[in-house]
């Protein structure tokens, strides 16, 4: 509203009230003030002591490289939830953790310093990761701390940290004496880049063009007796290098055109190696000949037919994705190198009968987008499997936000064909508490009093193996999945340790689990919830959090996933440099929770736009009332009675809101009423009605609709807020006392409106609907005057309402300088006449052709008539969904009409 910009001085105003909000808002120069004071002053400090308390179980972010945009939206979100939660609970638990173990960090390292793992001894390497990963984390802390995230700084884990490692360490123990654990030499996921084992979470979708090559097979037998000298069949495949580990062919036991090949054998081109033609009904008919090679190993369908025939195993690459000497003459070749060499040998020999373009989906590791291979390896795994139904039903124990995303827990979990493998061959990570008998091979675990330890620089528990007795142990080198240490933060931030002189697990901070909220993104809820879930349920019996609530991602303008590969990310640094970090937090309160977005500035001005209309008002409010709140009186004005009440039922629906993570709603809801309703509609009736002088009324009203205002909007713009709060309500240590008593001011001594009790309702009852109308009048008079040119305190000299505004008269008076203002129930004499008909052409043309020059002619000379829901023009019928009915509202009486939603306003 205009009349905020320049907001009059009031007579009763004190100059040390002038000065409070004296000047423009300069959020460039308060914002970094603030952060780094809630810092030093602590201000989001966890009480270990309150009476009631909010725990979150914050996801660490990977150190692998800067913030991104997706940081600054996930965590902003966690932030309103602390913010409301400190407010509207005695404290808030909202921990900070680093996720700087395992492979993330493992190329970071490699790619800051140009190195190579596999060139440095583990522990050498490890301290260089150390060194990385620590000189990122603080600049991301740094970079939190800049985005006002209400983190409690004392409370910060680092998932490599010796405590950190113990729990991890505790967490295979445990499971390992549960049964839950296994060590298994199995057909494994692997990349061959990252050169580790990898486990089914870590897989991705990647489309990919390639070539399918339809390759004859020499028949030597038929199920029936030897095959006809020259008999082939085709074979179509993508992957020709994977020859050299055919170990048989699959039909489809209802493919009746080769089911004469069932129980014979075929000759490999080029390895020349005979294998058994089986009948399988996981074939897939519909793709390439309907005849397939199993190769040990290809994909998943390779190792269910491996181990369901009992087939021989012939490995033909190794875990660099070179080719073995299995391979032949093209052992040492990569892959991809073999696979054209192979193909250009098949051809020459006249086994290659067409090659043609192929685009298909591959599975590669999410890390370097790798394809990934199946190579036999020995792995420690957790069971899954077994207990699938179980995880499902403990997710149902939580409440979602969005429920949808429940869904795509239980979808995940379904689809589960391995248990998860939990041991990497990489040197940044957590190892694996086991050595190994050189002679039995018996594992031999690490005691718990010991934790954590390194087995290949720390000593086994025991001289001699337990089972056997032999001397000789060698200590396992592979580490933890990043995701098995995780997995368990709920447990590491709750103190979760072995008491060795009780003999049972403790917690050194029981009052936090389980976990009130874990905030996370969609994308790994197969990853990090899953596998918390899992964890947490098998240490203590129970589900580690009692909400969940799921964030979606940032896009670019054109809806796709940010990524450095494209050239599409924003870094949050670029963002504000532009704009203030309370705009950006507006922005992020504007989409639904679950729902991936476009990154637009459209909300980020609309934020900027609102932090100067927050300041705005603020001075209005500031200069319109006294220098202390005064007492509620005991009659108080209808007008400002209304605002009072409509004020409760916004402080109810936000909180609502607030509860069930609707940020967007109640950030729409607020600004609104903020905006429109008190700024401005009621703001210039209070304007009004102290020009002449004080008036308790309408004063306790501003003041306390404006103490209101700002801490609702607290969490979402904590700098502003804060910055009002202290100019405005920075009070007298006893002044402070007196209205903490009175339930009006801060809880304690201490003056940060993050705090404050967060606002409930008064009780304040009113007649909604008459107030709500006589505010639509004060509008359509304003915008009356300003579309005839009149200031705003321009006199009008006669106005007639038609509507319920019983009770408001004298406040749309006064708000409008209004002499005489009268009021009537009943509707006023209004002629409605149409004034035209639009006529929807997409639907129109198509159905009548040349009959549509007609049709216009005829509703041109007014010739046509309207029954009902039908148009009867031109000797044809038009329904509803063929034209629009404009209308025009004649107004018979003296004076000028204007008409709102609830009331006809009549200017004479």
């Amino acid at each position: 509203m205009s009349d905020t910009q320049d907001p009059p001085q009031d007579e009763s105003t004190t100059d040390e009230q002038e000065d409070a909000l004296d000047g423009e808002y300069d959020p460039r120069e308060v914002e970094p003030e603030w952060q780094d004071q809630w810092v030093a002053d602590k201000t989001y400090a966890y009480d270990e002591d309150a009476d009631t308390r909010f725990t979150i179980d914050t996801p660490p972010p990977t150190v692998s490289g800067n913030l991104h945009m997706g940081h600054l939206y996930q965590f902003t979100l966690q932030d309103f939830v602390a913010r409301y939660h400190r407010m509207a609970d005695d404290t808030v638990y909202f921990p900070f953790g680093y996720d700087d173990n395992g492979i993330a960090s493992e190329r970071l390292t490699e790619r800051e310093l140009d190195i190579r793992h596999q060139d440095y001894p583990r522990q050498e390497f490890q301290e260089k990761c150390r060194t990385v990963c620590t000189e990122f984390e603080d600049e991301f802390t740094e970079d939190v701390q800049s985005l006002a995230i209400s983190i409690d700084w004392d409370n910060t884990y680092k998932t490599i940290a010796p405590d950190v490692q113990r729990v991890s360490q505790l967490s295979f123990l445990d499971l390992y004496e549960q049964g839950r654990e296994y060590r298994q030499r199995a057909p494994t996921i692997w990349c061959p880049d990252c050169e580790t084992a990898i486990s089914q979470v870590e897989q991705e979708d990647k489309d990919k063009h390639t070539k399918f090559n339809d390759i004859a097979f020499d028949l030597v037998e038929t199920g029936e007796g030897p095959a006809d000298e020259d008999a082939t069949f085709t074979i179509s495949t993508t992957r020709p290098e994977l020859l050299p580990a055919c170990v048989a062919v699959f039909v489809h036991p209802e493919d009746d055109e080769n089911q004469h090949l069932v129980g014979g054998s075929a000759r490999v081109p080029i390895f020349e190696q005979e294998v058994p033609v089986i009948a399988d009904e996981r074939v897939d008919m519909e793709t390439g000949s309907g005849i397939v090679m199993c190769c040990t190993f290809g994909d998943q369908n390779d190792i269910e037919w491996y181990q369901a025939h009992d087939l021989p195993l012939r490995l033909a690459i190794d875990e660099s994705a070179t080719m073995t000497d299995v391979a032949g003459e093209y052992e040492g070749m990569h892959t991809t190198e073999a696979r054209e060499a192979i193909i250009e040998d098949l051809d020459e020999e006249g086994s290659l009968l067409e090659s043609r373009d192929h685009d298909h989906t591959v599975q590669v590791h999410e890390r370097c987008e790798e394809e990934v291979e199946y190579l036999v390896t020995e792995q420690w795994y957790i069971e899954l499997l077994d207990k699938k139904d179980e995880y499902i039903e403990a997710g149902r124990q939580m409440d979602w936000f969005p429920e949808k995303m429940a869904t795509r827990y239980e979808h995940w979990i379904e689809g589960l064909e391995w248990d998860w493998c939990i041991s990497r061959q990489r040197d940044s990570g957590i190892p694996i508490p086991v050595w190994y008998c050189d002679d039995c091979g018996e594992p031999v675990m690490a005691e718990r009093e010991q934790l954590p330890v390194d087995p290949l620089s720390d000593d086994p528990p025991v001289d001699a193996c337990p089972h056997c007795g032999h001397d000789s142990l060698t200590p396992e080198e592979d580490v933890f999945d990043t995701w098995a240490t995780s997995s368990l933060t709920p447990l590491v931030n709750a103190g979760w340790d072995w008491d060795s002189d009780a003999e049972e697990f403790t917690w050194d901070n029981p009052e936090l689990y389980p976990f009130d909220l874990r905030p996370q993104g969609h994308d790994i809820i197969s990853f990090w919830l899953f596998h918390t879930v899992v964890k947490c349920y098998e240490h203590t019996g129970e589900v580690p959090f009692e909400n969940v609530m799921i964030n979606g991602m940032v896009l670019d303008e054109n809806r796709e996933a940010m990524s450095k590969s494209k050239g599409n990310v924003i870094p949050p640094s670029e963002v504000l440099e532009e704009f203030p970090v309370d705009a950006t937090r507006y922005w992020a309160a504007g989409t639904s929770i679950g729902d991936d977005f476009p990154y637009k500035e459209g909300d980020l001005e609309a934020g900027e736009r609102l932090l100067q209309k927050l300041w705005n008002a603020s001075r209005l409010v500031d200069q319109l009332t006294p220098a202390s709140q005064p007492a509620e009186p005991e009659d108080l004005a209808a007008v400002d009675e209304w605002l009072l009440a409509e004020l409760d039922a916004t402080v109810a629906s936000v909180t609502t809101k607030f509860e069930d993570y609707e940020f967007s709603k109640a950030r729409n809801e607020l600004r609104s009423f903020f905006w429109n309703t008190f700024c401005d509609d009621y703001l210039e009736i209070a304007k009004q009605r102290l020009s002449d002088g004080g008036d308790t009324s309408t004063e306790f009203t501003l003041l306390h609709a404006h103490r209101t205002f700002l801490q609702l909007f607290a969490p979402f713009l904590p700098h502003i807020t804060e910055e009002l709060w202290e100019r405005c309500y920075s009070e007298s240590e006893a002044q402070r006392a007196s209205e903490q008593s009175s339930g009006q001011g801060p809880r304690d001594e201490d003056s940060s409106i993050h705090t404050t009790d967060w606002p409930t309702a008064g009780g304040y009852d009113a007649d909604l609907e008459a107030g709500e109308t006589a505010m639509e009048v004060v509008s359509a008079l304003r915008r009356y005057k300003t579309e005839n040119g009149l200031p705003l305190n321009a006199d009008l000299d006669h106005v007639e309402v038609f509507g319920h505004i019983a009770g408001f008269e004298d406040a749309v008076a006064e708000a409008m300088h209004v002499a005489q203002l009268d009021t009537y129930d009943e509707a006023p004499d209004i002629t409605t006449e149409v004034s035209g008909i639009d006529l929807d052409y997409s639907i129109v043309g198509p159905e009548f052709g040349s009959e549509v020059g007609a049709i216009d002619a005829a509703i041109e000379d007014g010739e046509y008539e309207i029954d009902g829901d039908t148009l009867q023009v031109a000797g044809v019928e038009l329904d509803d969904e063929m034209f629009t009915v404009e209308e025009s509202r004649t107004y018979s009486g003296e004076g000028e009409m204007t008409e709102t939603e609830s009331a006809v306003v009549v200017v004479r």
